[in-house]
């Protein structure tokens, strides 16, 4: 198992978020970015709103990956990026 999935509190426009975990007693500090597409004020075609999405993901800065693309609603869609190094935190 790679993945542990943990609630987080309701999302606002953008969010980072940072988690300490302890991987066989080393501790790491992983980051998250979420950032949430808004529908309302773009009332775009399906097939254009996929271009936005594919437009942010590939431009979004290079230390961070794509983690997931939330479900979408009628006003937004969430998207989630995890920083790419993990550095282990010194104590």
């Amino acid at each position: 198992m790679r993945e542990v999935v943990i609630q987080i509190p309701t999302l606002e426009a953008e969010q980072n978020i940072e988690i300490d975990v302890r991987i066989n007693g080393r501790k790491r500090t992983i980051k998250y970015r979420v950032e949430i597409v808004d529908w309302e004020e773009n009332p775009q075609p399906p097939e254009e709103k996929i271009e936005v999405l594919r437009h942010i993901i590939k431009e979004h800065e290079k230390g961070w990956e794509l983690i997931q693309i939330g479900a979408p609603t009628k006003g937004n869609v969430p998207i989630m990026f995890r920083q790419r190094a993990e550095q282990p935190v010194q104590e």
